[in-house]
């Protein structure tokens, strides 16, 4: 669709040192991201401006000398940290003669390479097309455009036109696709709060541990790895919890810094999970000298997305690496967990953690005896299948004796089920 340069494998990366704190990013945090779309870094290129130029975003001296080093170093692509217009990107391109990438093309690109999913790729081409639609600027110069005067009229509809009206129809298309995909979800939410299963989203900074942790929860065997956005495809498990019986946890893809909005619109079924979960356990990398930032970027993410109300419990992760640091959790002065702190790769805490979601999420508990006859074998079944029988006596005219422990809204479920039959069972 495009006369444009190729990407390529061997990339110089590109930083400029703003002074305004809304514009500034993080050098490292560009270097983790290069590494995880693939491409080989042949240098590094630093500059400090007071703010970007309308042509280059940096001067044209930096530009010049960026074409240089693409040139000396046989580079084939050139990425910003910081997000460029189509004419910035597009001049960049013609002193360069090579691919320019922004910091929000290159965090598309991981997110196409990550998809699984149909709904995940689904959600990444949308958020590429909305991306690319602002890109069709002069992206045709090549080709015959409409003019003015006798000989010179173009075609009806330019080629920037057609191409336009062909993003739009695709945009529609996709869209009409994720809706389907959002009812569906919105569905499986309803079963679950019909059943009253508590769900518990993960969430946090890319790489922060969320996909280890979550693997040593559920033993789901998700993909994890050290590298930025690692799970992108939303995962759903089930978690066994003390008091409390099953819980739906959810792996949610990583936030970061100034994370696209093109990409925050496109996955919104996806963070819905976060929207509407009971309470989100935000894993924070403790080894991480930038851990305060991350939390404010996720807490800037969180607010964007309508979640910013859901309660939240701190998982402080990577202990391993912190000198010092013992798995534990820690209270409010309401003896509430606010934070647990774990190892979640070398499994440390990892009790300290379903500890805490059963402190956080258990509800009042009844403890009761039942004397059942046998006529009521069904009652007896439905107690053990909820696992809330702590023992079991046979009296001596026949009839069980029943030790029951279950949450009051199991024991408001039964008494709907058997109403005052169920009263006069219990034992006093």
């Amino acid at each position: 669709m495009f006369d444009r340069y190729e990407g390529g494998d061997y990339a110089i990366l590109v930083h400029v040192d703003l002074p305004a704190e809304v514009d500034r990013e993080d050098l490292s945090e560009l270097q983790l991201l290069a590494d995880s779309s693939g491409v080989k870094t042949m240098g590094v290129m630093t500059t400090s401006r007071n703010s970007p130029t309308p042509r280059y975003f940096v001067g044209s001296g930096k530009a010049e000398e960026i074409a240089e080093q693409v040139k000396l170093l046989d580079a084939n692509i050139v990425i910003f940290n910081h997000a460029l217009s189509p004419t910035q990107e597009r001049n960049l391109e013609a002193i360069c003669k090579c691919r320019v990438l922004d910091r929000t093309g290159l965090i598309l690109d991981i997110f196409a390479q990550r998809a699984r999913t149909h709904e995940g790729k689904l959600q990444v081409e949308l958020a590429q097309l909305r991306h690319i639609s602002t890109r069709l600027v002069r992206g045709w110069t090549h080709l015959e455009r409409q003019k003015g005067g006798i000989g010179l009229r173009g075609p009806g509809e330019t080629q920037l036109e057609t191409d336009r009206r062909l993003i739009r129809g695709r945009i529609k298309n996709i869209l009409k696709r994720l809706e389907k995909v959002q009812k569906q979800r919105e569905q499986g939410r309803r079963a679950r709060k019909k059943a009253d299963i508590p769900t518990v989203s993960l969430v946090g900074y890319t790489n922060a541990g969320k996909s280890t942790l979550f693997n040593r929860l559920t033993e789901a065997g998700v993909y994890a790895a050290d590298q930025l956005f690692a799970t992108l495809d939303p995962t759903l498990r089930k978690l066994a919890v003390e008091d409390i019986g099953e819980v739906i946890l959810a792996d949610t893809v990583g936030f970061i810094r100034h994370l696209p909005h093109d990409l925050v619109a496109a996955f919104k079924a996806t963070l819905q999970e976060t929207q509407e979960a009971d309470l989100l356990l935000h894993v924070v990398d403790v080894s991480d000298e930038q851990q305060q930032n991350n939390i404010d970027q996720v807490a800037e993410v969180l607010e964007e997305i309508d979640a910013g109300d859901v309660p939240q419990l701190i998982i402080c992760n990577k202990i391993d690496q912190v000198e010092g640091a013992e798995p534990r959790i820690d209270y409010d002065d309401n003896q509430k967990p606010i934070r647990v702190w774990v190892s979640a790769q070398q499994g440390l805490g990892i009790e300290e953690v379903l500890e805490a979601l059963r402190q956080i999420l258990g509800p009042q508990m009844v403890e009761l005896t039942l004397k059942i006859p046998h006529s009521m074998g069904k009652l007896r079944g439905t107690l053990y299948r909820w696992n809330s029988v702590t023992s079991e006596d046979v009296n001596e005219n026949g009839e069980l004796a029943l030790q029951v422990r279950m949450s009051s809204v199991d024991w408001q479920r039964l008494h709907k089920a058997y109403g005052n039959q169920l009263d006069d069972l219990v034992v006093q």
